[in-house]
């Protein structure tokens, strides 16, 4: 299983703070968004596909063409802005 964590206004606009699913195939955090899209249907890839989401793999900022494995932790997040 993967461990998934939605912080901010990815949090409030989903209506989900965390979940746990399968690893997914690809086993990529694009495949990770692929297999929630599939689960909890379009409006989750607008979210999480097109607009500027930053993603972290066991709190570490990646692509999401990194890979995942089963135990990881997975973190949606929007940019963080200076002011």
């Amino acid at each position: 299983m993967i461990n998934v964590h939605y912080f901010a206004n990815i949090r409030e606009t989903l209506g989900v703070a965390r979940e746990q699913v399968p690893l997914p195939q690809p086993a990529t955090v694009s495949g990770l968004i692929d297999a929630l899209v599939a689960q909890h249907g379009n409006s989750w890839h607008s979210l999480l596909k097109e607009t500027r989401v930053l993603v972290a793999v066991n709190q570490t900022v990646v692509p999401i063409t990194a890979a995942v494995k089963q135990g990881d932790e997975v973190a949606f997040f929007p940019p963080v802005t200076g002011g």
